[in-house]
């Protein structure tokens, strides 16, 4: 099972590295009610997804569709207690249907 898990480990290294993708600073406005430097993308995926696609910037916003994938997102954004506004769902069911 650990050797599983390290191979696992490994190849998304490698993925990301592939992707070149860059960790971001989350701005503190943001994330208000936690320290941002605490949140990891791994474990806090939904409450990073729900933040960004409400309140995220340009930057913000091509760092999640760069780490996550789409079908993670839209998952995440249509959960019937998903906190994202009715309006940020609306303009980003759109965005993605283009």
């Amino acid at each position: 099972m650990q050797k599983v898990k390290s191979t696992r480990k490994r190849v998304l290294r490698r993925t990301h590295a592939q992707k070149n993708i860059k960790q971001i600073r989350f701005r503190q406005s943001l994330f208000w009610d936690v320290d941002p430097k605490t949140i990891d993308p791994k474990k806090h995926a939904r409450y990073i997804i729900e933040r960004v696609l409400d309140f995220g910037t340009g930057e913000e916003i091509r760092w999640l569709f760069a780490h996550y994938s789409r079908g993670r997102i839209k998952k995440i954004m249509n959960l019937p207690r998903s906190p994202v506004h009715e309006k940020s769902k609306s303009l980003w069911s759109l965005l993605q249907k283009q």
